[in-house]
């Protein structure tokens, strides 16, 4: 399309130009075959000369890091502060879809999935492990083992609450309200619009959206690259396996298997049944470690656990280890802010397109707060367990999260009854997640690769579905993940400053919608007034809406 056609003439695909329309393909070709090609190309090069690619973005995540960790940090907070502006701002009452607009899914399917795509994995990895980690290595000096805890939880609530949702909120928000609201397609590129104008429709809307597909992809594929390891792990630490890439490879076959499967029956039929069954195992092993693990200890610590992290929030999170001129935070809360920024066009697309009919507020405040909220009683209650075990009840937690982290997860199980029971359904709790991430980054390039098409074709979904499986088998095989890695992190720098400049880009189309909005309203309510003044029977106009008089 060229850069002077109007937006207005663009709803879910960019146009009839950009896009080949048949039973089987949907596409917008340049950001289809380009993306396609790269991530082949970036594949095939990596099986060959991994050791390069890894010795290339090895230390640019490690510069990046050590120069730009000031920039993460000040990006994570001002995109927080901005999402609690909006939330309590008059932006609030704004409704995703118009005014009329409902929602597409009830509450608890909506939250299922947000939960899902948005953290998942990484919860069941690192709920046991980060906390023990910090507890015996935190890089605040503590009196005694009492403060090195409650040290240890505060940094752990930093990584994983409110920063990390505030990203996904204000991607999710700023395409769900460029889509919904002004009628452009569900893609990177609307988000811009009000910067770039038409211009959206040509080489820059679509290199940022090739960038779009390819981040997300490589960032899906890694993580259930990484993800089968912790599989394997915890299927030799219960009956003995070997720990092989036999065994992997036929695990990343199997989830990629049920992944398709469930693009393929949709939104409704596949994604949204598995996110709620998701939900409920995970909930499940949850209960189970409440009640069976240090119960009152548990709750006393989620208490104090949030308290805790309220009373250092102003230092954590603007903390930069200049005085202590060291590397920890290089190697955690910037790995961290760079990896949720990579992550976020992905998370925010797949929120986006479940959150049609919610208002701004209600958008963020389930994004923003109730997952954070969650994430906090996660944490508490695999953290706090595996401190009590570490500190009360004998240890052996510290041991094996040094020794291997995806295991710590069920030798913490095994300090309570029915171990045997629990360990199969954190298993189970491992691969469902996965599924989860694995359809809804499918989802999410199927979307984007064919123009903002929120529902492409089965056999593109496919595609997409077996080539995140392939990438990961393929790196998994030749050692290429750890490299995939790093330069996926890499890209959360120069997605940093986009991030701050959608945010002006929100802030602008935000304005111009309430503006026409006002223009409206007054213009419907001067005309009630000539009707009355003319002695015609009129509606009265409040606002917008009718009122009989």
């Amino acid at each position: 399309m060229s850069g002077s056609e109007p937006s207005q003439q663009v709803n879910s695909d960019l146009s009839p130009e950009n896009s080949k329309d048949s039973p089987l393909f949907d596409v917008h070709p340049q950001v289809f075959f380009t993306s396609a090609a790269f991530i082949i190309g970036f594949v095939i090069f990596t099986i060959f000369f991994h050791q390069k690619v890894g010795d290339f973005f090895t230390p640019l995540q490690a510069a990046i890091s050590t120069n730009a960790g000031w920039f993460f940090v000040w990006t994570m907070n001002i995109i927080l502060f901005f999402s609690l502006y909006l939330m309590f701002s008059r932006y609030g009452d704004i409704r995703l879809g118009g005014d009329d607009a409902e929602p597409d899914f009830s509450t608890q399917s909506w939250f299922a999935m947000l939960f899902s795509a948005g953290m998942g994995i990484g919860l069941l990895f690192y709920g046991v492990a980060e906390p023990i980690f910090h507890f015996g290595s935190s890089p605040f000096p503590a009196a005694n083992a009492t403060e090195s805890a409650r040290n240890a939880m505060a940094i752990t609530f930093l990584h994983w609450g409110f920063h990390p949702w505030a990203v996904y909120s204000i991607v999710g928000l700023a395409l769900a309200f460029f889509s919904f609201n002004k009628g452009l397609p569900l893609s990177i590129r609307s988000v811009f619009h009000p910067l770039l104008g038409d211009r959206i429709y040509g080489f820059w809307g679509n290199l940022i959206d090739i960038l779009a597909t390819v981040a997300t992809l490589f960032g899906v594929a890694t993580s259930l690259g990484f993800g089968v390891q912790q599989v394997n792990a915890g299927l030799a630490h219960l009956f003995g396996w070997e720990q092989s890439a036999t065994v992997q490879l036929l695990l990343i076959t199997g989830i990629t298997a049920i992944a398709t499967i469930s693009v393929v029956k949709g939104l409704d039929g596949g994604i949204r049944k598995l996110s709620e069954l998701n939900i409920w195992l995970a909930s499940g092993l949850l209960l189970f470690v409440l009640v069976c693990g240090p119960t009152l200890f548990i709750f006393n610590g989620f208490l104090e656990n949030i308290g805790s992290y309220i009373q250092k929030f102003p230092m954590l999170s603007t903390w930069g280890e200049t005085f202590e001129n060291g590397n920890w935070q290089n190697g955690w809360t910037v790995f961290y802010w760079g990896w949720w920024i990579a992550w976020s066009p992905f998370v925010g697309m797949f929120i986006a397109r479940v959150s049609r009919g919610r208002t701004i507020r209600e958008f963020i405040m389930g994004v923003l707060c109730v997952p954070a909220c969650v994430t906090f009683v996660w944490m508490t209650v695999f953290g706090n367990s595996a401190l009590w075990i570490e500190m009360f009840g004998g240890g052996g937690i510290a041991q094996a999260v040094a020794e291997n982290v995806p295991v710590s997860l069920f030798v913490l199980l095994e300090n309570f009854p029915f171990s045997g029971v629990s360990s199969m359904l954190g298993i189970l709790v491992v691969v469902s997640f996965f599924v989860t991430s694995s359809d809804s980054g499918s989802m999410v390039i199927d979307i984007i690769t064919a123009g903002g098409n929120p529902n492409p074709p089965i056999p593109q979904r496919i595609f997409w579905a077996v080539l995140e499986g392939v990438v990961a088998a393929t790196l998994l095989l030749c050692g290429g993940l750890a490299a995939l890695q790093s330069a996926v992190i890499t890209t959360g720098l120069p997605f940093a400053i986009v991030l701050l400049i959608m945010c002006v880009s929100l802030k602008k189309g935000l304005n111009e919608y309430l503006g026409v909005q006002t223009f409206s309203v007054k213009t419907e309510k001067k005309k009630a007034e000539e009707f009355e003044i003319e002695g015609a029977e009129a509606p009265h106009v409040i606002f917008g809406r009718k009122k009989s008089a």
